[in-house]
């Protein structure tokens, strides 16, 4: 897998968290399914991973451990991590000069393509 690609995925959930609080469920698991050929639970284990300091690490072990997720697949979440870390701050500069309307209208844009995408998977 591309470290560009991985780093982009995570700017991209960062932005997004950033500006609609989403990242992990809605953002990277779909982009690792769709853009990386993971399995869904591949892809739910590496964002966790991603996620891992702020929330996952319980979750990281326990897929760890059943055999759901391997070294590989720790070492894509933390690039991923990087670039969340990035892209949060820069979609929190772009949600605080938009308006509330604006900013609830592009979240229910972004949520209508990602659910076109996985219906039609």
């Amino acid at each position: 897998m591309q470290i560009i690609g991985l780093l982009g995925i995570g700017i991209g959930a960062g932005l997004l968290s950033g500006m609609f609080g989403v990242g992990g469920g809605l953002v990277i698991v779909p982009a690792m399914v769709l853009f990386f050929g993971m399995t869904q639970q591949s892809a739910v284990g590496t964002s966790l991973i991603a996620l891992l300091l702020p929330v996952g690490l319980l979750g990281v072990i326990e897929y760890y451990r059943s055999g759901k997720i391997s070294m590989e697949n720790i070492l894509i979440g933390l690039i991923i991590a990087g670039g969340l870390f990035a892209g949060a701050y820069f979609g929190a500069k772009i949600a605080t000069h938009l308006s509330n309307d604006l900013l609830r209208k592009a979240f229910a844009v972004f949520m209508g393509i990602v659910a076109i995408h996985l219906w039609f998977k």
